[in-house]
């Protein structure tokens, strides 16, 4: 079995070091739901999925990058209008799926085009910050992660 670290202990995907282990801290300052971790939750994950391509969903990374997009252009409210948006078309009260103006339309890896691995400016390991993700600068540090790595997997549409 071939160890996915490279020689100085690095994640073949995103380049971090201990990234599993950052991304588990993570998650439990995001499930706490307190500030400034839990609001951030669906950013960050759609960070680590789209920096870890070899965990993302059926859909290819589309609705974490278009979440990230909406991130990026509207904050975190025009986050909270797309998750609402995807809670009503996932509703049992809605036939045939799709709410427009939902997430992403089309796959985030393009025909003919394999997802990024590597490459980023910012990963898990800056936002964490020691391991231990500090409240002061964490929205500006996500923010930071966000844009590094759609810079990496190209524009979005937003």
């Amino acid at each position: 079995m071939t160890d996915p670290r490279g020689e100085r202990g690095e994640c073949a995907e995103c380049g971090a070091r201990g990234c599993e282990e950052l991304f588990h801290g993570l998650l439990a300052l995001d499930h706490s739901r307190a500030e400034p971790w839990g609001p951030l939750h669906g950013v960050s994950v759609s960070c680590f999925l789209l920096q870890h391509p070899g965990r993302l969903p059926a859909d290819g990374g589309a609705a974490a990058r278009g979440l990230l997009g909406a991130y990026l252009d509207g904050g975190q409210p025009a986050v909270e209008r797309l998750i609402g948006r995807a809670r009503a078309a996932n509703s049992h009260r809605v036939k045939g799926g799709a709410v427009p103006g939902g997430a992403a339309q089309g796959p985030a890896v393009r025909p003919g085009r394999e997802a990024p691995r590597g490459g980023f400016a910012v990963t898990i390991e800056q936002v964490a910050q020691g391991g231990t993700f500090p409240a002061a600068g964490f929205p500006e540090r996500v923010r930071a992660w966000a844009a590094a790595t759609l810079e990496v997997w190209g524009p979005h549409s937003g």
